[in-house]
């Protein structure tokens, strides 16, 4: 199955900056052997550990270093680099143009504004302007309002009792509420690390319970003397069940955190918050409602709070929508604050720490939703983009960000230009951390043409001070993992460089100042910090500022890194040069500010798309010269005048080619508004080679290029041999080095076995193996191995291949690997490919007998026919049963055009019969983010009870759920209402895995072979150029999975070839085969019953007519007895009127008396005493009615099957023994009712439908009587009735606690909450109340957490 590269989310590098096992993660100290000894005892070694202190010495604007070493002060530079791109020479130049009057927008997981260095800018002002949470995944319902009582007390969101504090200001008198688990604000790092904590005490106190709880067995057994005695034997049973009850809790711990309540208040000027988080803290006395020191939205007095001194985790709030949301806002990842860090940190003691802008100021706009793990998702960028247009913000740093199957497309993409084309911000953002491969950058950074994409650098002092490595490269180099260009439709991609590593701040909870992360995420900052400072001096010198203008000066002024022309596509124009662009920016001040748009396409060729370069990476490109037509159109910010700066727009371009022998355009241009178009000629030769064709204004040539058309041309080598194999030997390799290879893949193959040998050293090497192979409309197919040698050897892959296209192969020795080293790793790399063509890609089985037909041919060489086939997921279609469209709140999600963007809720009800793993899925819109032109879209699945077992956006997991019914809710988002309107019958799959019910299909010889079961086929060999033919049956019905309905799909995978065992272990698996389809089977309509209706012709019967009219009638009395509706006194008084003449009729009739038990077990009336007295009376009719010597006769011998009437008997009589045991179990609940009510007790215990409690000193509150007859009635029950099922566990529940047996009772309980789906709330609230009596206060709070969790409220906000 071939497979699309994806990545997603933040761009942290996941790999250490150095792998070698002498290496620690601290410091790099490397154990070289000093010779290589024939003996062990010989053997000698020598330290080389980095100095303490040395002289510094001069490091060029690359990078490179010449007798490098670290002295304090050049150490502690190298953990903010700033150096490399002119950064602290500009500011030691112009310390007045820091960043100051500059606003950045940091679009990330947030940013902590207590972190070190996020306190102030160098200027005194505050640092932090505004911190959002976009995503709205802090968001907290605060639509309830209350009112405070004669104490000043509320009841909270979570239902607790909330004192307010006399001294806060509220006119109105009206209090908003909500609650939110504090978990789902946090990150899973610091969850991680409260769980563990929070478990490390309640394990002190479950096992002083236990303890308690095994003494008081021993103290019973000790004492016992009648071992048969029945009473003994339940008391220590019961003792047994507390132990056991408290051990099992111990194993099933799950933490879901406390609980806070939020309370929102309007003062008469802002809207206020506060928070109650006693539940975080060890002291009662601590994290009380009135203790906490109200705040407001951020941006109006900039105040924080942080949630307990053990999380140490800051917070900040915002309340929208006239204060019906509460937005708390907190990180999703350290990532943000390092971003921010990195960008604009201001440390007044530590400067060399600094960010790169210490004087700019920053907005945080959270776009990593915490609900997904930090994953982006388009509501978050949406809100962020309006964001910087409401703080008027200058530029922005994005360091998020993924592949996608379209460059420069989708609704996110629009929104950018308009921001940068209107509002004129410069956007910056992170090219991807998915390289060393072509083609490999990620949107929106190096996908986005108005958005400047960044790849990630290091230098030689980074390496030594921030990676600490015991000797450091002798020249600055791309990351091995930063992703490369150029794009799809062959921009350029990684447009500049910067570095790419850091050790920047952290949020407090990290319970660390500061933290080396690299990445392009780190590099996107460094250049966005970069651009505040030219921003912050074209300002303070009264130039305009345009992206148009700040992007060409800082292109155009890059040190070039590596001396080769096809280097642009791994650093861009280069390294960026802080100084040079803003001397750039002065002498282009008087300039107009354009940004020219390239349009590309083949000259004769009809397309819709066009290109933004030339990109010629197939070999059928490589036979003979091409010719394309270039249009490029001046492109003035929205706004311009026509006849001040359009009409008379002029400019005389020279264009020039960078490889006239290939890439030949015209001589000059003839530029106006309108644009011009002109046509460029490509030949080729073999390899690897990139080219520019770009525009030079005639008068003012030290502009540099105005436009570039970035010209890619990779010709690959032909596979010659047969069978195909191709062969690359003596490969070298050096720390950083990188070799490409271009394969056309062979016509007819599907998968390629590689080995790798390695040679040439003694320490070990890491390796990145990548290959990348692009088609039309599909996100890059990508293979990637990371490929770690401790010595010389060998080691085999398997991957799947396209024919017919061109693959590049990369082999990269990571950056760091070997560093200290000075020996050359050699590297032999072969790769054999292997193919089998078939008739069919992917195989739909249509729901017949029917099998289907494949053509097999392997065309490159013999290859092993061996299919193979399953079937392990069922995907079942649903429409909505509900869509709601709706205005979303003007507060945060209005476009800065004025539109308002619509939100369409849709509904969703499904049911499964067993627990199962499942996985929504909306084909239309899943798998995009920035390539999609809908905003964005949210799913939520609860249950009945409100629990939410599973969220999730355009990549949706599987969830585990239990057997029940389910509601699953899709939100969508966007401004345009048809679009939403289109959607309001949009198809949604659940998708179940199967597991065990996974299905292996058969093949066959013949075409009846599914239903005789002969002529099967298994295995065989294909000969060059023969083809042969077999069939695949579909699955069996018995085969078929429980619960798949009509119309839903079986979905799996098919092979057909086997690898070689020596680098597959793929069993019969065909998705571990790396040559597999898609294969599925549409389930067809269910049997017919043939056994339905034989039975419908009723027995002659014995009875005369006027006797059967008679029960008719009868029957029919009944019937309109049950169907009389009780909802008030007057409708109640007809049903008792007419059970009362039923009754009078029929005295004895049990049906009726059994009807007339439900009918008042119905009842909502306000006399409970009395209600539950007639319940027993009725009760007692059934039972009465009901001859229960005859009845336990024929259940003892249970009558003879051949006579004629059995069946009828065998009905009557089961019915007759259900309504006897109904009576019984209802009478023994009202016997509990009346005696709870007769006890005139202040408080009730809550069970499922009787309401007891017991007295101080385990007293029951019942008298006597009603205990004896208690008793009675259930003993009587257990005559008839397993009292021990789940049906009738309630009042076994309840006559354990009478007994005072509250470890029985709760195991009872425990019980009835298991076989529940979903279980009551009541259940639990029992169970409460039982372990309230057991004295056991730690599983009583860790209940009431968990109930707002099984039975919430409200689901949450979207």
């Amino acid at each position: 199955m071939q497979t699309a590269c994806l990545f997603k989310g933040p761009y942290v590098s996941t790999y250490p900056s150095f792998f070698p096992p002498f290496l620690s993660p601290h410091i790099g100290v490397l154990i070289t052997p000093k010779s290589r000894p024939t003996n062990t005892s010989s053997k000698k070694s020598v330290i080389r550990a980095m100095p303490a202190a040395a002289s510094s010495t001069e490091i060029d604007n690359n990078g490179a270093l010449r007798n490098f070493k670290l002295n304090e002060s050049s150490f502690l530079a190298s953990l903010m680099p700033k150096k490399e791109t002119g950064a602290d020479r500009f500011i030691e130049a112009h310390p007045e143009f820091d960043g100051r009057g500059v606003v950045v927008a940091i679009f990330d997981s947030g940013v902590d504004p207590a972190a070190a260095g996020l306190q102030v800018t160098s200027e005194g002002k505050p640092k932090v302007l505004d911190v959002l949470d976009c995503t709205g995944s802090g968001d907290v319902d605060t639509s309830t309002v209350v009112k405070a009582d004669a104490n000043g007390c509320i009841r909270g969101g979570s239902g607790a009792s909330l004192t307010i504090n006399p001294s806060w200001k509220n006119l109105s008198g009206e209090w908003h509420v909500g609650y939110k688990l504090v978990y789902e604000l946090l990150t899973d790092t610091l969850v991680s690390r409260l769980k563990k904590e929070r478990k490390k005490k309640w394990d002190e106190k479950n096992q002083e319970a236990i303890a308690e709880a095994v003494k008081q067995l021993e103290e019973f057994e000790k004492k016992q003397t009648k071992v048969d005695d029945v009473n003994s034997k339940k008391t220590r049973a019961d003792l047994q069940d507390r132990v056991d009850y408290l051990k099992k809790q111990t194993d099933s711990y799950d933490d879901k955190g406390p609980v806070i309540d939020a309370v929102v208040w309007h003062d008469g000027e802002v809207w206020r918050v506060a928070l109650d988080t006693q539940s975080l803290e060890d002291d009662p006395a601590c994290g009380k409602l009135a203790d906490f020191v109200p705040l407001t939205n951020f941006k109006i007095e900039r105040k924080y709070g942080v949630f307990s001194k053990l999380d140490a985790c800051t917070f900040v709030t915002n309340v929208y929508n006239e204060g019906t949301i509460l937005s708390i806002v907190t990180d999703s990842s350290p990532h943000g604050t390092h971003v921010a860090g990195i960008a604009t940190a201001f440390h007044p003691t530590e400067p060399l720490l600094n960010g790169v802008a210490p004087g700019a100021q920053v907005v945080s706009c959270k776009i990593g939703d915490s609900r997904l793990g930090s994953m982006e998702t388009g509501t978050g960028l949406t809100r962020a983009l309006i964001a910087v247009v409401e703080h008027k913000c200058d530029v922005i740093n994005m360091s998020y960000g993924e592949y996608t199957m379209f460059p420069d497309y989708g609704r996110f993409v629009e929104l950018v230009n308009e921001v940068v084309n209107k509002y004129r911000v410069v956007f910056v953002s992170s090219a991807g951390n998915n390289g060393p491969a072509l083609t490999t950058v990620g949107a929106p950074g190096g996908t986005t043409s108005s958005i400047i994409g960044v790849g990630a650098y290091v230098s030689p002092a980074m390496a030594a001070g921030a990676h600490a490595l015991v000797e450091a490269p002798p020249e600055g180099l791309e990351y091995t993992w930063s992703s490369r260009g150029p794009t799809a439709d062959g921009d350029l991609g990684v447009y500049v460089s910067a570095p790419g590593g850091a050790v920047a701040p952290v949020p407090t909870w990290t319970l660390q100042r500061r933290q080396l992360m690299n990445g392009t995420s780190m590099s996107s900052p460094s250049a966005c910090g970069g651009v505040a400072l030219v921003i912050s001096a074209m300002k303070a010198e009264g130039i305009h500022v345009s992206p148009y203008s700040v992007r060409k000066a800082l292109e155009n002024t890059c040190t070039p890194i590596g001396c080769l022309p096809e280097d642009k596509l791994s650093n861009g124009h280069g390294l960026i040069q802080i100084d040079k662009a803003f001397e750039y920016a002065q002498k282009a001040a008087d300039l107009p500010c354009i940004w020219y748009k390239i349009s590309i396409s083949q000259a004769g060729k009809t397309t819709s798309s066009t290109m933004r370069g030339i990109y010629l990476r197939e070999a059928s490109y490589c036979d003979q010269s091409t010719e394309w037509t270039v249009q490029v159109d001046p492109q003035f910010h929205e706004g311009a005048s026509n006849l001040e700066q359009l009409v008379p727009f002029e400019e005389c371009i020279e264009l020039r080619s960078s490889g006239k022998e290939v890439v030949k355009a015209p001589d000059y241009l003839l530029l106006t508004y309108n644009g011009r178009s002109f046509n460029v000629v490509t030949k080729l030769s073999d390899g690897l080679h990139y080219f520019e064709v770009y525009g030079i204004d005639c008068n003012a040539p030290w502009r540099g290029p105005l436009f570039r058309i970035p010209v890619t041309i990779t010709k690959p080598k032909i596979v010659q041999t047969h069978p195909p194999l191709i062969t690359f030997s003596g490969l070298s390799f050096q720390p950083g080095h990188i070799v490409r290879k271009f394969i056309k893949v062979p016509f007819g193959a599907t998968w390629a076995e590689a080995t790798m040998r390695t040679s040439g050293f003694d320490t070990s090497r890491r390796f990145y193996i990548d290959t990348v192979q692009i088609s039309p409309l599909k996100r890059p197919m990508k293979w990637e191995s990371n490929a770690v040698f401790s010595s010389p050897s060998t080691k085999s892959f398997t991957f799947s291949v396209e024919g017919g296209r061109t693959m590049e192969l990369v082999i990269a020795q990571f950056w760091s690997s070997g560093v200290g080293s000075n020996e050359t790793a050699v590297v032999e790399f072969e790769i054999a490919f292997h193919g089998i063509d078939v008739s069919k890609d992917e195989v739909i089985l249509d729901g017949s007998e029917a099998p289907v037909r494949i053509e097999a041919q392997a065309l490159l060489s013999s290859e092993k026919l061996a299919p193979a086939a399953k079937l392990n997921k069922i995907r079942v279609p649903y429409r909505p049963t509900d869509s709601k469209l709706s205005a979303l709140s003007a507060d945060r999600d209005k476009l800065p055009s004025g539109k308002q963007i619509l939100a369409l809720t849709l509904t969703y009800k499904f049911k499964l019969e067993d627990a199962a793993e499942v996985k929504p899925q909306i084909p239309l819109l899943n798998n995009r983010i920035y390539d999609n032109k809908f905003e964005s879209q949210f799913y939520m699945i609860s249950d009945s009870n409100k629990h939410v077992y599973a969220m999730g956006d355009v990549y949706p997991d599987y969830a585990k759920l239990p057997k029940g019914e389910y509601t699953l809710q899709l939100h969508l988002r966007h401004e345009n209402v048809q679009y939403l309107e289109n959607l309001k019958q949009l198809v949604l799959f659940m998708e179940r895995k199967l597991d065990k019910e996974a299905v292996q299909l058969s093949f066959y010889t013949q075409p009846d072979g599914p239903v005789t079961g002969t002529g099967s086929y298994s295995l065989s060999t294909l000969d060059p150029g023969s083809k042969e033919a077999f069939y695949i049956g579909p699955p069996t019905k018995d085969k078929l999975p429980k619960n798949a309905p009509e119309g839903s799909v079986l979905l799996g995978a098919i092979s057909y070839g086997k690898p070689s065992t020596v680098v597959s272990d793929q069993g019969n698996d065909p998705e571990k085969n790396p040559a597999s389809y898609q294969i599925t089977y549409q389930v067809p309509p269910t049997k017919v019953d043939e056994d339905k209706g034989k039975n419908s012709t009723s027995k002659t019967s014995k009875k005369s007519v006027s006797e059967r009219l008679e029960e008719a009638v009868r029957d029919v009395k009944i019937k309109v007895l049950a169907n009389l509706k009780q909802g008030t006194d007057d409708e109640r008084a007809e049903w008792k009127k007419l059970s009362i003449s039923l009754k009078t009729e029929y005295p004895k009739y049990t049906p009726l008396l059994a009807q007339i038990l439900e009918g008042l077990l119905s009842q909502e009336v306000e006399d409970k005493a009395h209600h539950y007295e007639e319940i027993i009376a009725a009760a007692d009719e059934v039972v009465d009615s009901i001859d229960r010597d005859e009845l336990a006769k024929f259940l003892s011998i249970y009558g003879d099957p051949e006579e004629e009437d059995f069946e009828e008997t065998k009905k009557k009589m089961e019915t007759i023994h259900d309504q006897l045991v109904e009576a019984l179990y209802q009478k023994g609940l009202a016997l509990v009712e009346v005696a709870s009510l007769k006890g005139e007790m202040a408080a009730l215990a809550a069970n499922l439908d009787a309401e007891v409690v017991e007295k101080p000193g385990g007293q029951s509150s019942s008298s006597p009587e009603s205990v004896d007859l208690f008793e009675e009635t259930f003993k009587e029950l257990q005559k008839w009735a397993d009292t021990k099922s789940s049906k009738y566990s309630t009042l076994l529940m309840i006559r354990e606690r009478h007994s005072g047996r509250l470890g029985t009772a709760l195991k009872v309980v425990n019980g009835m909450i298991e076989e529940g789906d979903p279980a009551k709330k009541k259940l639990y609230e029992e169970r409460i109340s039982l372990l309230e009596q057991s004295g056991w206060g730690h599983l009583v709070a860790y209940e009431k957490q968990w109930m707002l969790v099984r039975f919430p409220p409200s689901l949450p906000l979207f």
